[in-house]
This record gives structure tokens, C-alpha cells and sequence, in this order.
């Protein structure tokens, strides 16, 4: 073959290859880097600013997203600047006068992204003074919820330099910042001096604290900004996973950084009645908006209220159920009454207030009487029918239907598998007007033979209509509650049946039991074991230590709150009487118990940071997750 016919072949053959290896034309490499921020007018950290508008220019098309939520403009305005974004520019048109000397910060957070790919421009804020000087100062931290410890998103924390107690319920604040998932905030251009620091969940949006429904913070202490300077770690990034140099860089940290603020609600209430339910002339309920100091009084006026009821009421006294001993009073179709009850004045006292009340039965009297006939007539059509067909009838003297008498309901948390721990409970669906306790009976079964025991037989303190029963409860061992028939009388003329039920405990070889040692916690903090949001047991400590037993297998968190006033529940703060919250703590991990185990703890730190102590896996305000770099380009086939 001659040399030209061997190079035509070479090129056929490259030509093919060529061939096969078209495809689709590439579109250029994915866009993965962020906006780039090239200038403003007025320039960045411009000072002697007098315009209202300010312009900021990016390299590329940009979009704003969730602009009210993360754009933060201090110092806070109080008509809101328009911003609005076109093409490559940002507009922000202040309404509000410029305050002289002052410096203005506009935070974006990651609000500015790329109109394509929605790459964020992370931290991006923009600085400006109208004074001879830009203030750089900040003062960083986290706001919690004072009672579980939940990182709050999106509340408003404020500084101001004024030092009084009143500035924060009657002037604005003088710079602000908002809290990011995971309830983080840094308030920014601060000047030199001295300041209190407060969360607001605004509700009205005036900047300050006027409404007692608003969630507050306050810190006890006045702080002072000072900027230090500092090391970290800088990681360069070869690709998504491959890290390509750390080095060691210089930067200016601004102290404090660590500030935690507890937010909570003061009690306060606007209290009123919500509703008069009377479902059955036998009674009627009073329920109000929010727990009551004490009980209200109540005055009949078509009826004489003395001895005319039995009250019922539960732990805070806002759901009250009237049980009326009196037919001439029950039998009205309409009960007029006062209440009277504590409420809030204009100056934040307590003051009676006096509300009639005109309380209507579902039916009226006539009506219950007549389905009353209608029901006895019914049942003796039946009765006599069922009687027809006995060969004793006779039909010139039929016998006599006597109503059944009317039953008075039991219910018993008696089960034939008992836990340790649950209490032997009797409840009645009306209250009871007397009873006979040697008709209640509890014995041990041993080869099916009944062998009686001691018990107390006691009305509940948490419900008139409630009773327990104490004994000495063995693991393992049978017992059995035998309640004869009519033990029980109603109000109202109800009999009880008879009840059985046996019953066996659970063996401790089910259990688990957890001991504590908690320093710093004396004889005053109230522990609680958790599953979720459920307190499962409660134990006060006693020289820094506590116990847990006859604990289900599972897993559990632990909870404690510094009980100082001895109540037994944690109570909220007053901004008023500078009263904070009751400390709150978190054990830092899960607790995975098993039966038959012991478990020891004594690495408990409450004074450990608060933002650390709450585990992950029960927060349920968790942080966003951090907006990475796909490297697409790394992985995307070229063709």
C-alpha cells in the first residue's frame, strides 16, 4: 500500500471516530459560587451620610427571598423602609429621618441569592454612618425558652445605652437583631459604653414591651462591647469533599458573644368567663379563660344558694361544675346567679368583678319529663310482653313493672396487670352521697384462697369524685378488689353494682431504677423523667440527690427546675418585680433503660451553657441546616 492510500485510511478512520463520538453540546460548567457584592451608593462604611436611598450593586441577576424575615434594619424604623430588588441591584427607600450620627446597618442575613441557581450570599450586611465614624461594636448570644430550653427562631432582641428599668416599656429599642433557627443573634454597631439587653417577641411593633402577652427576656446585667483579637481555623475546600489547606488566620472577635437570654410570659390574663354549660338540670359548670387566685363566689338570685351545692373544682380553679343538691333548685329551667371573680385593672391589680350569669338546661324541665314517660312506658310494653309468655300469667292481674333501679357508675384503674406506681383509683359519674366501707373488700390470693388485708379507703384531694386505695402492693402477688352491690349512693339516687377484678403486679424484674446526684441543687430542685413532652415521675432532691424507681424500659430524658418557692411547678418570671424564671436544666443526653438495670448518674453539670444542655433529639425547633456547595461540576460528565 502506498503512502498517500495508508493516510487516507488513517483519516477514514478518525473521521468515524469523530462520528461516534457526538452528542448533546455541553452547556458550560454549573453556576455554584454566590453573588458578589461590587459597590453601593453610598459607598460601605460611608460616613456624613444625609440620602435616604441606598442602592447596592452584585456581579450578577439577584432575587431577595424572605426579605421580612431576614432583612433586620437598625437602628429599627418605625415606618419600614421599601426594599425592592431589580436586575442586579438592591433599593432600600428609607421613610423614617436619619438620626445624625448614628450608625445604620442593614443585615441581610442569606436573604440575597443568585436569580438562577439561588446560591446565598452568607452574612452579608451593609454599613453606613451618618456621623464622622462607623460604630463596629456587637454583642452575640442565644435566646431560649425559659421553660424547656427550645431555641427560639425570629424573636427581636434590643439594646439600649438609657440604664432605668422603664426605658424597655416605654422607648423603642436602639438597635435590634432577629434570632435564626437556632436562636442565635448578633446585634451589630454598637458604640463604646454600657447596655441592657432584652428580647421582645413584638407583637404590635413598636420595639418595645407594652402588651403582657408579648414573650420578654431581659438580662440582669449591663454589658459592655469591647472587640479583642483572635485565632481560628480556616478550611479551603479542594471540592464538596476534599479539604485542600487549614490554616490559622487572624480576625476581630466582638465580646460577649455568649449572652443567653431565657424568654418567657408573665402571667398575665385577661380573665373572663368563657362559657355556662348546663347539660342536665342536676348541675351546671363555670369555666373561665385563665386560672383564678381563688375561688369565685357565687350568689343564686331566683334560688336560695345556701347549701345548695357541691362544688367541684380542679387545681387552678378555672373549671368549676356546681352539683345542686336541691330538686326545687334543679328542676328550674333557668338558674340566674352572680359571679364574682378577680380580675386585672387598668394599673395591674387585682380587683372583684361581678358578671349575672343566666344558666339554661339543654332541655327544658317539661321536655325530660316527657321522655322520662315515654322511656317507662316503652320498658313496661316490653317487660309485659316478656311476661305473656310465662304459663303463671294472668291476664285480669298482670304483674307490676318496676323500674330498675337507677345505677350509679364505677370506674377503677384496677386492671388485671398492675404497674408499680399506678395508683388504685375508684371514680363516679355523680358524686357520691354516702358509702359503706365495709362493703369494700381487698385480699391476697394464694391457691384461689382469700386471705383479707388492711387498705385505706380515701377521697381524692384532686376530685370529689375520685377515691384511693392504699396497701401495701407485693411484685408478683395476686390480689383482689370485691366492692358489693349498693356500697355506693349517688346525689342523685344512683346504686352501685357489684365489682371484682383481680389483679397481679408487675414483677420488679420489669423495672428499671435510676439514681441521681446533682451538684448544686440542694434540697431545691424538682426533677422530672420525660418521655417526649410527658412527665412520666417527678422526685425532689435531697442533698443534691434523687431516685427514680419502677421505671417502664425505654427511653427518657431528664429535666429540673430550681423550685424556690417551694410550690412543686415552675413559675414564670415579672419584668416588673425584675423576677426571672426558675432555672431550667437538661440532662445533655438521651437515657436508654432497661429492666433489671441500675443506672448511676453523676455527671450532671447544670452550670454547664444552657445552649449546650438540651439534647438534640427532643429539640424541636432544630437549626436549619447550612446551605453547602454542590460541586456538580466535580461529578458532571463532559461530552
Amino acid at each position: 500500500m502506498s503512502f498517500k492510500e495508508i493516510l487516507f485510511s488513517l483519516l477514514i478512520v478518525l473521521l468515524v471516530a469523530a462520528c461516534a463520538s457526538m452528542g448533546t453540546p455541553d452547556g458550560g460548567p454549573y453556576d455554584e459560587d454566590p453573588p458578589i457584592f461590587v459597590g453601593g451608593t453610598p459607598a460601605p462604611n460611608a460616613i456624613n451620610v444625609t440620602d435616604d436611598k441606598v442602592v447596592l450593586e452584585f456581579n450578577e441577576n439577584i432575587k431577595l427571598e424572605n426579605a421580612f424575615e431576614k432583612v433586620i434594619i437598625s437602628p429599627p424604623q418605625k415606618e419600614q423602609p421599601q426594599i425592592k430588588y431589580s436586575g442586579n441591584k438592591i433599593t432600600v427607600q428609607f421613610y423614617d429621618t436619619l438620626i445624625p450620627n448614628t450608625t445604620y446597618s442593614i443585615d441581610f442575613n442569606d436573604a440575597v441569592v443568585d436569580n438562577n441557581e439561588g446560591n446565598a450570599l452568607e452574612n452579608f450586611a451593609y454599613v453606613f454612618s451618618t456621623g464622622k465614624e462607623v460604630d463596629t461594636l456587637a454583642i452575640s448570644g442565644t435566646v431560649l425558652n425559659a421553660q424547656d430550653l427550645e431555641p427560639i427562631k425570629g424573636i427581636m432582641v434590643g439594646v439600649h445605652s438609657v440604664l432605668n428599668d422603664t426605658v424597655f416599656t416605654n422607648t423603642s429599642f436602639e438597635r435590634v437583631a432577629r434570632t435564626d433557627s437556632r436562636g442565635r443573634f448578633s446585634v451589630k454597631g454598637l458604640s463604646p459604653g454600657k447596655y441592657r439587653i432584652y428580647a421582645l417577641a413584638d407583637a404590635n411593633g413598636n420595639y418595645l414591651f407594652d402588651q403582657k402577652s408579648e414573650a420578654i427576656a431581659f438580662y440582669e446585667k449591663e454589658i459592655t462591647p469591647y472587640a479583642t483579637r483572635a485565632m481560628r481555623n480556616d478550611t479551603i475546600w479542594r471540592d464538596s469533599i476534599t479539604v485542600d489547606t487549614v490554616r490559622t488566620v487572624e480576625y476581630t472577635r466582638n465580646m460577649p458573644d455568649d449572652i443567653v437570654l431565657r424568654a418567657f410570659k408573665e402571667a398575665f390574663y385577661s380573665q373572663y368567663i368563657l362559657k355556662n354549660p348546663r347539660d342536665e338540670h342536676s348541675n351546671f359548670s363555670i369555666l373561665f379563660a385563665a386560672p383564678n387566685s381563688e375561688l369565685p363566689r357565687l350568689k343564686g338570685l331566683n334560688f336560695n344558694d345556701s347549701a345548695a351545692y357541691i362544688l367541684e373544682s380542679n387545681a387552678t380553679m378555672d373549671t368549676l361544675r356546681y352539683w345542686l343538691k336541691d330538686t326545687t333548685i334543679y328542676y328550674k329551667d333557668t338558674l340566674e346567679v352572680a359571679v364574682t371573680y378577680n380580675v386585672l385593672d387598668s394599673l395591674m391589680q387585682l380587683v372583684p368583678k361581678t358578671d349575672t350569669l343566666y344558666i339554661a338546661a339543654k332541655k327544658k324541665r317539661e321536655t325530660v319529663i316527657k321522655e322520662e314517660i315515654e322511656k317507662f312506658e316503652k320498658e313496661e310494653k316490653k317487660f309485659q310482653k316478656k311476661m305473656r309468655k310465662l304459663p303463671e300469667y294472668d291476664e285480669n292481674n298482670p304483674p307490676v313493672y318496676v323500674p330498675p333501679t337507677k345505677e350509679l357508675q364505677i370506674n377503677t384503674t384496677a386492671r388485671s396487670q398492675m404497674d408499680f406506681g399506678t395508683e388504685l383509683e375508684l371514680s363516679f359519674n355523680e358524686p357520691v352521697a354516702s358509702l359503706d366501707e365495709s362493703m369494700i373488700h381487698l385480699a391476697t390470693m394464694v391457691d384461689s384462697i382469700q386471705t383479707p388485708i388492711p387498705f385505706v379507703f380515701k377521697q381524692s384531694e384532686k376530685n370529689i369524685r375520685k377515691y384511693n386505695i392504699y396497701a401495701e402492693w407485693r411484685p408478683e402477688e395476686k390480689y383482689v378488689l370485691t366492692i358489693d352491690s349498693a356500697a355506693f349512693r349517688g346525689l342523685y339516687g344512683g346504686v352501685s353494682k357489684p365489682l371484682k377484678q383481680e389483679m397481679v403486679y408487675s414483677s420488679l424484674d420489669s423495672y428499671a431504677v435510676l439514681f441521681l446526684t446533682i451538684p448544686h441543687t440542694g434540697n431545691d430542685a424538682v426533677v422530672e423523667l420525660m418521655q417526649g413532652d410527658k412527665v412520666v415521675a417527678t422526685a425532689r432532691t435531697e442533698e443534691n440527690k434523687c431516685a427514680f424507681y419502677f421505671i417502664k424500659p425505654g427511653n427518657y430524658s431528664l429535666r429540673l427546675f430550681i423550685d424556690k418557692n417551694g410550690n412543686s411547678k415552675w413559675d414564670t418570671g415579672s419584668y416588673e418585680d425584675k423576677l426571672q424564671p426558675e432555672e431550667v436544666y437538661y440532662y445533655p443526653r438521651m437515657l436508654d433503660l432497661r429492666a433489671l438495670f441500675e443506672y448511676e448518674q453523676d455527671d450532671w453539670d447544670i452550670k454547664a451553657p444552657l445552649n449546650t444542655q438540651k439534647p438534640l433529639e427532643i429539640t424541636k425547633q432544630k437549626p436549619e441546616k447550612e446551605k453547602q456547595k454542590i460541586n456538580r461540576n466535580a461529578t458532571r460528565k463532559f461530552k
